[in-house]
């Protein structure tokens, strides 16, 4: 599917967020606020919220991790810029590979769409491999996204395994009556 040259093609994204510098739950939460604030994007679905052992560089708090559901006007790269506007915003600094972070958003998923550019590849490449993506990930996937047994199959695991080092934290319902409706 390629939205870059369709005007005003709706299309829907997935999102992963994550935090583990300061309030973590609050900056969860204002990073899903300034998302649905955006033009060009509306809030679907958000998951619960994971506490997750940090991956990679382990000497750092622990993670509380989640993902949102989409809808976006904004092609794949747009899209992207805008996390990166929203990370900017919360005072993400880039010092640490997979250091600690205010936020970390990172575009997963978008509708079927297959790219591998040198700012963005799509599908995440790492996405099916971490655990802390595909939880909550598998809260708010539509059934009918090509990846959805996949990724519902390879949480399950994960989160029986229980290894991943991954619990739910809290069940949230920020989208309730919150007016996020994007433009």
């Amino acid at each position: 599917m390629d939205v870059s040259s369709v005007p005003n093609t709706l299309a829907e994204a997935y999102i992963a967020l994550g935090s583990n510098l300061n309030d973590r739950e609050g900056l969860l939460r204002q990073a899903i606020e300034y998302l649905g604030q955006q033009p060009g994007v509306q809030a679907l679905r958000i998951s619960g919220i994971y506490e997750t052992d940090p991956v990679g560089y382990t000497d750092q708090p622990a993670f509380l991790n989640m993902a949102m559901a989409v809808k976006t006007t904004l092609p794949p790269l747009e899209l992207l810029h805008v996390l990166f506007k929203v990370e900017q915003l919360l005072g993400r600094v880039r010092d640490i590979r997979w250091g600690p972070r205010t936020i970390d958003l990172d575009l997963l998923l978008y509708e079927d769409v297959a790219m591998d550019d040198e700012e963005l590849t799509l599908p995440h490449p790492r996405m099916l491999e971490r655990a802390f993506v595909l939880v909550p990930l598998a809260d708010v996937i539509d059934p009918s996204h090509p990846l959805q047994d996949r990724v519902s199959a390879s949480a399950a695991a994960a989160l029986q395994d229980g290894k991943e080092g991954i619990t739910l934290w809290k069940i949230t319902n920020w989208l309730s009556g919150s007016g996020h409706s994007g433009s």
